[in-house]
């Protein structure tokens, strides 16, 4: 679909290790130095989803496919990388592409992992990282200003409105402050804008708070400081440990579920990192039921039938007929679809059904 996350921080705070345990491969190195990750590595994780489980119980398939969401590992940018320090313009155009920013704190103490700041300082390192995307927005609204006043001169319709917002923006971002923040992001003025620049500050924020084993179960001092942090631009905050969550690789379901029980952890931060940017990239699933698969279907929140029908054939979409619906909890209850129908649950949809998290979907169309 075209949407990624893009896994932010400075170096050495966990980053690389939170990738192998998300894709459970070790296919991106882990060292003690930094700028260990110079390209970025890319990785299609599944979405966990409890309920494709239970509809394999009552079908029986052959197989269980997941919605998949992609993760980006950039390298580690560092304090001056909007101005090439540490290679940081091009880690920059690297998270100009993602959708979602997961931003990796360390939220640990541990002499043996270097720092790059010689220092364990949760909100000085996020505050170092934003601003960075900041003044790399900055940079890029001053190029888009410099054409606007040419178009402005020459009369182009338009333009005198689009430079005085893009200069009140720039205003905004001067003082520190984020894109997102700005009080007209919601506005088709600052959409437009931003699907042409992709502005950085303007992205959907996860902090991933990495803390040792021992703080699994509690909050840190560290921790803490991160979510009143978070609280004030309203992004969520999701603990782990990175180690430990690499260490889950290889492990059974009931073993991984042991341990995080031994360690006080209700579950997986990273299953929870992946369910909350699947939900931040605005996606949603819907399912089909059959003996050859049990399948979810990834789609942007707000389709209507026609459109969702297109992620599985584009000709789904060009012949859509009708949508034959159950809703997942009435599939279940029912013990499969042709109970469901016997009880009245299937529903005929048209062309202006919009789809709901969880429909188990059936579509006739003419080829």
């Amino acid at each position: 679909m075209g949407l990624a996350v893009g896994i932010v921080g400075l170096p050495n705070v966990g980053k690389s290790t939170t990738f192998n345990a998300l894709t459970k491969a070790s296919n991106a190195e882990a060292a003690n130095y930094p700028f260990c990750t110079i390209e970025p590595n890319k990785a299609i994780v599944p979405v966990p989803d409890k309920r494709l489980n239970e509809l394999a119980k009552i079908v029986n398939p052959n197989k269980i496919q997941y919605s998949t969401i992609e993760f980006v590992d950039i390298a580690g940018l560092v304090k001056g990388a909007s101005k090439g320090e540490g290679l940081g313009n091009k880690f920059l155009s690297n998270i100009r592409e993602t959708e979602v920013i997961l931003h990796m704190v360390r939220c640990f103490d541990d002499s043996n992992v270097t720092h790059v700041e010689n220092s364990v300082d949760p909100i000085r390192d996020i505050e170092i990282i934003e601003t960075e995307l900041i003044l790399a927005d900055i940079e890029q609204l001053n190029k888009k200003i410099e054409r606007l006043l040419k178009e402005a001169k020459a009369g182009a319709k338009g333009s005198k409105e689009s430079l005085e917002y893009a200069n009140a923006l720039l205003e905004h971002l001067n003082n520190g402050n984020s894109a997102s923040s700005f009080r007209g992001a919601d506005s088709e003025a600052f959409i437009n804008l931003n699907k042409e620049l992709r502005l950085l500050s303007a992205k959907e924020v996860i902090y991933g708070a990495n803390v040792d084993e021992d703080n699994i179960a509690i909050d840190n001092e560290y921790v803490q400081k991160v979510r009143e942090y978070a609280k004030k631009s309203n992004h969520e905050v999701i603990k782990l440990c990175a180690k430990i969550e690499e260490e889950l690789i290889g492990m059974s379901d009931e073993e991984a579920a042991e341990m995080l029980e031994s360690l006080g952890a209700k579950e997986s931060g990273l299953e929870c990192i992946i369910r909350t940017a699947f939900a931040k990239l605005n996606l949603i699933s819907y399912f089909t039921a059959g003996v050859v698969e049990v399948r979810a279907w990834t789609i942007v929140k707000g389709w209507k039938a026609p459109k969702a029908a297109s992620v599985i054939h584009n000709d789904f979409e060009r012949g859509f007929i009708r949508a034959e619906v159950i809703g997942y909890d009435d599939y279940v209850a029912c013990g499969g679809e042709s109970k469901a129908k016997e009880a009245g649950k299937m529903r005929l949809e048209g062309k202006d059904y919009i789809v709901n998290d969880g429909d188990v979907m059936h579509f006739r169309f003419n080829v």
